[in-house]
């Protein structure tokens, strides 16, 4: 069994491995939008053809980080309340 402390470090380090994954998802979308935007630019057509799956990659990503902020926002009430 782990002290307070031992608790509050613990919840700390996995906080800060939440945000570091939130960051990196947060940059794959960027990316993704990055890819998107080539995209059309070199098509330049009225209607630019993107690939569909651009579109679900991009979704599940805002997904993850939505579950990321929320996992985030618990581990603090959590800790907050030790």
């Amino acid at each position: 069994m782990y002290s307070l402390s031992e608790l509050h470090a613990q919840l700390s380090a996995f906080r800060a491995k939440l945000a570091e994954a939130t960051e990196h998802t947060n940059r794959a979308v960027e990316l993704l939008d990055e890819a998107r935007e080539t995209i059309v630019t070199a098509f330049e057509q009225a209607e630019p053809w993107v690939p569909p799956e651009l579109a679900v990659a991009e979704d599940r990503l805002r997904q993850d980080v939505d579950r990321l902020v929320a996992a985030d926002d618990l581990v603090n009430g959590y800790q907050a309340r030790l």
